[in-house]
């Protein structure tokens, strides 16, 4: 009997975390959408003087 319920408490436990892990999310992040670049453009020769 205690051998069958500790069975059956370790597949609750594997089966709720796999569940958890391969189900949908419910996170609750804004749609942010694209980001704009506010930054300056890559040139090549100014990134070997720093």
């Amino acid at each position: 009997m205690a051998i069958s319920r500790m069975l059956a408490r370790i597949t609750q436990y594997i089966s709720e975390a796999a569940m958890r892990i391969f189900g949908p999310t419910d996170d609750a992040y804004p749609a942010t959408g694209m980001q704009p670049f506010t930054g300056d453009p890559y040139k090549k020769g100014t990134a070997d003087n720093w």
